[in-house]
């Protein structure tokens, strides 16, 4: 009998036994397929399934064949992106939950001294020349001034 379980029968465990780790798993998930980070989101997503509602159940609620989705999620997968959202949504209903994107405002850095870049001065205004061309029919105000602000 060995001594330590496989690291992945761990997670499974860990997951089955407690809910905050389940969601944290189904965040963990699509925040690296937000990262760009495709092949560890399938990965992650397909172990959630695996240790939650299962494929088959999966499969019911967003009508889409067991073995579909089990590719989808393998590693040479490509899911479409309306596939994957029916995924993530099924997970997250089942789950009781409601993920959002939220912006992050930027993390304080030790603020360098920048230079300020030498830039030519700006008219005051520009004038547009008039027109004629047909092209330019809806704009028959040419020629007005236009002030920045």
């Amino acid at each position: 009998m060995p001594l330590t379980h496989d690291f992945k029968e761990t997670v499974m465990e860990d997951m089955r036994k407690r809910p905050r780790f389940r969601v944290l798993m189904l965040r963990e998930g699509i925040d690296a397929l937000l990262g760009g980070e495709l092949q560890l989101g399938k990965e992650v997503l397909r172990d959630y399934i695996n240790a939650t509602m299962g494929f088959g159940a999966l499969a019911r609620e967003v009508e889409i064949p067991p073995k579909s989705l089990m590719r989808m999620l393998g590693p040479a997968g490509n899911p479409q992106a309306n596939n994957l959202f029916a995924i993530i949504g099924a997970l997250q209903r089942h789950a009781g939950i409601e993920l959002h994107l939220e912006e992050l405002p930027p993390a304080n850095k030790a603020r360098t001294k920048k230079r300020k870049s030498a830039r030519a001065p700006r008219p005051e205004s520009i004038r547009y020349p008039e027109s004629s061309g047909a092209a330019h029919g809806a704009l028959r105000e040419t020629g007005r001034v236009f002030k920045r602000r």
